[in-house]
């Protein structure tokens, strides 16, 4: 096997590991249930409106590619694993609106140069383990004029601390790869997109979550749901003492981040990076 074709096979079990990761759990209804509100607010910093193509990557059930197709925008959701489609497919029908799905790994859209005219992600790009890549494949089929759009976990908020406690007991990442919250730092992602874009905005904003009514309930919602933390778990599956001790982390992560007053539940805020930019030319 020559060099490349062993470095194409590496991408391709790379990418297979990410796609049974997200298709394990429910992240669907972690998208519904805890951060709703995410993908209406970055399709209204992109502009959207009647008459636009939209491309949104690292679509998953479509938190933001419906919301975009309810603003009258011809959309595409695209992602690398498929079997998110189908919870996005019932939401879009109940809420009449109307898109394409489309498997598509964020590292190699199958889509032609300056094809659309918003590309955007929520919470969807900054997973695709190569930044470099990405970011040069949102630039590629954005048109020039049109907008890039992107909404991160940031480094220091509480969903990059999550990662930051879980990383002790996650297997090593794959050669090259850069931890997802990165996309949440702007100098990262100005450094990624560089001269090719203009015009940019960015914003840390927080979404506060209260539907956890104790740390516990986050860690376990969070061990049940969320391919990430499902995946960790399984890496330590035979390590009942290690398994303990991420129950503990995690569990001390939601209280010192407590913001609640006495409500009788826990109040979260996490923090993400709303970026926006146009494509130079």
């Amino acid at each position: 096997m020559t060099m490349q074709n062993s470095a194409v096979e590496a991408d391709r079990a790379l990418k297979a590991k990410h796609r049974a990761m997200w298709a394990q759990g429910d992240y669907p209804s972690v998208a519904t249930e805890v951060i709703p509100e995410l993908g209406p607010v970055l399709v209204e910093a992109c502009g959207v409106r009647p008459g636009l193509r939209v491309l949104d990557v690292g679509a998953g059930s479509g938190n933001a590619a419906i919301p975009a197709a309810l603003a009258g925008a011809d959309v595409v959701a695209s992602d690398l694993t498929p079997e998110l489609f189908e919870a996005g497919r019932r939401v879009a029908e109940k809420q009449g609106a109307h898109l394409t799905w489309q498997e598509a790994d964020a590292e190699a859209l199958p889509f032609g140069d300056a094809e659309f005219d918003t590309v955007l992600s929520c919470v969807g790009v900054m997973f695709a383990p190569h930044h470099q890549q990405a970011a040069d494949e949102l630039v590629r089929v954005c048109r020039p004029g049109g907008t890039i759009g992107l909404l991160s976990w940031t480094p220091q908020g509480f969903i990059g601390r999550m990662f930051a406690a879980m990383k002790p007991y996650a297997p090593p990442p794959p050669p090259g790869a850069q931890p997802p919250p990165l996309w949440g730092d702007e100098d990262h992602v100005r450094a990624l997109l560089g001269d090719r874009v203009t015009d940019i905005s960015a914003e840390r904003r927080a979404v506060r979550i209260d539907r956890f009514a104790t740390p516990e309930m986050f860690r376990d919602y969070f061990k049940e749901r969320y391919g990430p933390t499902i995946s960790v778990y399984k890496n330590i599956a035979g390590e009942p003492d290690r398994s303990a001790a991420l129950d503990g982390a995690l569990v001390d992560l939601a209280r010192d981040a407590d913001q609640g007053t006495g409500s009788g539940g826990t109040v979260l805020e996490w923090e993400y990076l709303l970026f926006t930019a146009r494509r130079a030319g």
